[in-house]
């Protein structure tokens, strides 16, 4: 069975909907949750399903090796990143080449980078006027969501959709999808 630690920095509704995914099933498990946020709602959800969480500081992330070490030890397959608003150090990718990915609530490239993430997002997909939304799930490289593209799904934008109408189709999206290939990730390991 193979083991995924997520990383997430938020309330972890993406990140929960991945724990309860795999636990139906014996092809993963997730076996740490990670996060840059004491206090994060990510951490009572994994307690609550009983998933390990860390939670590690910025000095940590970048000046030390202790959580790929701890990735390590712990004989993680997979890293998922669910709402992580921090950018990967090259050494956790160079532990974990090919197997870390990320979702995006955008189409890519379009408002992607540093500082696009959440309601952000939605708020310039409908100042531009866009007649589509969705999810990418990418690859994760040394620059924010810039890797390549594993999946994407589509929503149609109304004229008339506020921010929060399309966020709430874009949430639709990365519940029904970012598991599932997730797990047809895993199964080409």
């Amino acid at each position: 069975m193979k083991k995924i630690a997520v990383f997430a920095s938020g309330a972890g509704t993406n990140a929960e909907n991945i724990i309860r995914y795999f636990a139906q099933g014996d092809q993963a498990r997730v076996e740490l949750v990670l996060c840059n946020r004491q206090g994060a709602g990510v951490l009572a959800r994994a307690a609550s399903l009983g998933v390990e969480s860390v939670v590690f500081d910025r000095d940590t992330f970048y000046n030390s090796d202790r959580i790929v070490n701890l990735l390590r030890d712990r004989g993680i397959d997979y890293v998922v990143l669910a709402g992580f608003l921090w950018l990967v150090p090259s050494s956790l990718i160079a532990a974990f080449p090919n197997r870390i990915v990320n979702i995006h609530p955008a189409l890519l490239p379009k408002f992607g980078g540093k500082g696009m993430y959440g309601d952000r997002v939605h708020r310039a997909v409908v100042e531009a006027g866009e007649k589509e939304s969705g999810i990418t799930i990418h690859r994760v490289n040394e620059h924010y969501d810039s890797g390549a593209i594993v999946a994407q799904f589509r929503v149609p934008v109304e004229p008339t959709d506020t921010p929060d109408q399309v966020a709430a189709k874009v949430h639709a999206l990365e519940y029904a999808h970012y598991p599932e290939v997730i797990a047809a990730e895993l199964a080409k390991l």
